[in-house]
């Protein structure tokens, strides 16, 4: 390629009828930036031509594919009749080529799988995930410190699920630890893992984990691995997809050591989608990301939000974005005339042009563009002719991308799952455990029969025992026997009594 050494060689502009080359500087490219425009503009190639300049600088990307149009950068470019006038007008010579490439997906369909444990997402990102409001994202949090504290490992939703169980089963004991345990609010979030099991997000979940040195790799020949993450079906779940790239931005920032500005980037990321990871974020998740990109630049890594409009992108973090690509912008309604404006003062002003009036005109391909120059200052903006790709211009077929994970570096790595003893199997042990305990314990108090003194034969059985109801028969008896003894005692004592007198 004939890109400047000093730079990334974004496009061309005209100033005071001069060619200019504009440069995206190699040691500026960690101060992070936005490239936005609306529908059909050319953000989609405009990332790719920066995936593939910074990859064939030796600096490795990731970058998400939404519509599936990225996936080119995996295949040679054959450039038409109108892409080469345009690189000859740049005084650009093209050499189709492709970019290293390695696809990952979610789901596991469409490049190698992305699994991450439940741990490491941790309690803020997936009460995001499960859109908790403030008291179920407390009781999630008990859940976690209840799974740490007694050592119950939380690899996917199955074991979040039995440590929430064992929570609501324990919700008295636990609560004098740490706060009342609401059983609505364990329901709620038992509900809301379901819907998220449903739409694919079990997937996410497991081992092997992704490991981040396999993203950021540096071929042989010196070119820096793109990484392309198939969104297609995951902007189905927007939730998932933003807290997911926040995930990894948290990763990168807390796993790399700090390098202060490098001369490049060891990793470049492109958020694209941008809005939907601000779309009704709860503050603290805000502070999170403000954080993670004023802070992560020292560890190297630039990030690219990609996005329809600046405005969808909250202040405190785009005050932090000096590197800016604005493609055209429609403003039909009050607010895309507010969006507009903002995009417009966000630029340094070229006296050349008004720049509100120049977003607005410009066509498929161009855009104004400002730049951090070697002080760090932001540039001049200039309306910019954005230079044709080296790749395709389109998505890979599924016989190529299946080319391109065969040939991959980290092809069965992580295409199988594995399922280790965790917080499910756990508690379930400890459940059997207790059951049987608890037989043992109600068989010890029934009373047993009792065995013969050994040696001695067995006690014969007592005889049963006679009724003390007299039968008809006995009573007749007695009577007449009662009856003659009493006669025969009176005529006895008649005769001694009356011989006694006649003497």
């Amino acid at each position: 390629m004939s890109d400047a050494p000093a730079g990334l060689f974004l496009g061309q502009s005209t100033s005071e009828g001069t060619a200019r080359r504009e440069l995206l500087l190699w040691n500026r490219a960690n101060r992070h930036g936005v490239v936005a425009g609306a529908t059909g503009t050319g953000k989609t190639v405009t990332l790719q031509i920066m995936a593939q300049g910074f990859s064939d600088a030796g600096v490795p990307v990731f970058c998400a594919d939404v519509k599936g149009d990225l996936s080119g950068i995996s295949q040679v470019g054959a450039p038409n009749e109108k892409l080469l006038s345009r690189a000859g007008g740049m005084n650009l010579t093209l050499v189709p080529q492709a970019a290293p490439t390695v696809f990952w997906d979610l789901y596991g369909l469409k490049g190698h799988p992305i699994r991450t444990t439940v741990s490491e997402i941790g309690p803020l990102l997936m009460a995001r995930m499960l859109d908790l409001n403030d008291v179920q994202e407390g009781v999630l949090t008990v859940a976690f410190h209840v799974a740490d504290k007694e050592g119950l490992l939380l690899l996917d939703l199955d074991d979040l699920r039995s440590v929430l169980t064992y929570v609501a089963e324990n919700a008295a004991r636990i609560g004098r630890e740490v706060g009342n345990v609401a059983p609505a609010s364990i329901a709620a979030i038992q509900r809301a893992l379901l819907q998220l099991e449903q739409q694919g997000g079990d997937a996410f979940f497991g081992e092997p984990a992704l490991r981040l040195e396999d993203m950021i790799r540096v071929g042989l020949d010196g070119r820096g691995q793109v990484n392309v993450l198939d969104s297609t079906r995951l902007m189905n779940s927007p939730r998932l997809y933003a807290a997911f790239l926040l995930w990894l931005l948290s990763e990168l920032f807390e796993q790399l050591p700090e390098i202060g500005d490098p001369d490049k980037p060891r990793l470049v990321f492109f958020f694209d989608e941008a809005h939907l990871l601000f779309r009704d974020a709860p503050r603290p998740l805000l502070e999170k990301v403000e954080q993670v990109v004023r802070l992560i630049r020292s560890k190297g890594v630039g990030v690219y939000f990609v996005t329809q409009n600046p405005a969808d992108i909250p202040d405190s973090v785009l005050a932090q974005l000096g590197n800016r690509i604005q493609h055209a912008l429609r403003a039909y309604t009050p607010a895309e005339q507010r969006g507009l404006k903002s995009a417009s003062d966000s630029f340094r002003a070229n006296p050349a042009f008004d720049t509100t009036e120049a977003i607005q005109a410009l066509g498929t391909g161009e855009a104004v563009v400002s730049t951090l120059d070697e002080k760090g200052a932001p540039t001049i903006v200039q309306r910019t002719l954005i230079r044709p790709p080296d790749s395709r211009l389109g998505p890979a077929t599924d016989v190529e991308r299946a080319a391109v994970m065969a040939a991959s570096p980290v092809k069965g790595v992580y295409d199988t799952p594995v399922d280790r003893e965790s917080a499910e199997e756990i508690l379930a042990a400890r459940h059997a455990r207790t059951e049987a305990e608890a037989k043992e314990t109600e068989a010890d108090a029934s009373p047993a029969p009792r065995e013969p003194a050994r040696g001695r034969a067995p006690a014969a059985p007592k005889a049963p025992r006679r009724s003390n109801r007299q039968t008809p028969m006995e009573a007749l008896t007695k009577s007449v026997l009662r009856t003659a003894g009493s006669t025969l005692t009176r005529e006895l004592l008649r005769g001694v009594l009356g011989g006694l007198r006649r003497r």
